[in-house]
Formats: C-alpha cells, structure tokens, sequence
C-alpha cells in the first residue's frame, strides 16, 4: 500500500469511526486519543474498520505505534511493519 493509499484509508476510516471531525483540519502529528478525543471504543472501531478496509492488522502490542495519525498511515503504508 502506498503512503497515499494509506492516507486515505485513514481519513476515510476516520470519517466512518468519528464523522464530527472535520477531517481538513486533522494534522498529521495529532494524536489520536488526546487531539481527536476518541475514546477506547472508538479507537478500537477505527483499528477494526482499518483491518476490514485494507486487511492489515494491527495487534494491541503495536497501538503505541499508531497513537497519531502520521504513525497509522506510516504503519499502514509499511504493511504493518510499523517501524520494527
């Protein structure tokens, strides 16, 4: 997956998990819990849609990796290598 394929994977699974958030003002050093404000439901909603849409899956040992929006679409883009 490229980095922009991974890219939109994110805004779209973002728009689907959090529709309140205007997605042009998200940045990509915003934290996903903190700065966006979704909760543990809808962060585990955000890594599930993620799965079905792009068939990468990120195990609970990896969410400190994908804790910001540039570190999902970087962990994505690696095929969830992440940066092991």
């Amino acid at each position: 997956m490229t980095h922009d394929e991974a890219r939109d994977a994110v805004q779209a699974a973002l728009g689907v998990v959090a529709p309140d958030i205007d997605l042009d003002e998200v940045e990509g050093r915003s934290r996903l819990r903190q700065d966006l404000e979704l909760d543990s439901l809808d962060f585990l909603r955000l890594v599930e849609t993620l799965d079905v849409q792009t068939g990468v899956n990120i195990p609970e040992s990896d969410y400190p990796k994908v804790g910001t929006v540039d570190g999902l679409i970087d962990y994505l883009a690696s095929g969830g290598a992440g940066d092991r």
